[in-house]
């Protein structure tokens, strides 16, 4: 997950990810320089967040807490 520690849609993202236990691995783009070049390439220039990335390639962008539980349930 590419997001920012001050972006209260991250902070929702990473609770769902949490609650639902998942694993994941957290990159602050205001403090990791490539991670913001990954999610200004992914997202056409724009620093959109958070954007989370699956190991089966999926990327999804600013999703919803519906739209990110379904991600999860269909890559696990």
């Amino acid at each position: 997950m590419l997001g920012t520690s001050w972006c209260s849609d991250c902070a929702r993202s990473r609770a769902l990810l949490e609650r639902l236990g998942v694993d994941y691995e957290f990159v602050d783009i205001d403090q990791d320089t490539a991670g913001a070049r990954e999610v200004e390439t992914l997202n056409h220039g724009r620093r959109s967040v958070p954007t989370i990335l699956f190991p089966d390639g999926r990327v999804l962008v600013e999703p919803s807490d519906e739209e990110l539980a379904r991600a999860i349930a269909t890559a696990l």
